[in-house]
């Protein structure tokens, strides 16, 4: 019986973060900011775009934004339960 020695390459490609930009719509709560992300998706049948939004919490360091602020999230390690995002530029 003979045996086959495959060897298996190890590539150095790192995946990029999830990154997200949206609008700041609540900063109630101490180093969080609820972040609205909008995207269009397209209907099959009619061929026509709609607006899909989803909030996402991000975790900001001394409150440094405002509500109405554009700005980037990045996906990072789980912060709190519900907190898997951090504010990386005002965008």
């Amino acid at each position: 019986m003979e045996t086959k020695n495959t060897t298996h390459s190890t590539s150095s490609v790192q995946a990029r973060p999830q990154t997200f930009t949206g609008v700041v719509i609540k900063t109630a709560m101490k180093d969080t900011a609820t972040v609205r992300v909008d995207r269009f998706v397209k209907n099959a049948k009619y061929k026509k775009y709609s607006v899909r939004s989803k909030n996402y919490l991000a975790h900001d360091p001394g409150n440094t934004v405002a509500v109405g602020d554009k700005v980037t999230i990045v996906a990072t390690r789980p912060i709190s339960k519900l907190k898997h995002f951090k504010i990386a530029t005002n965008a």
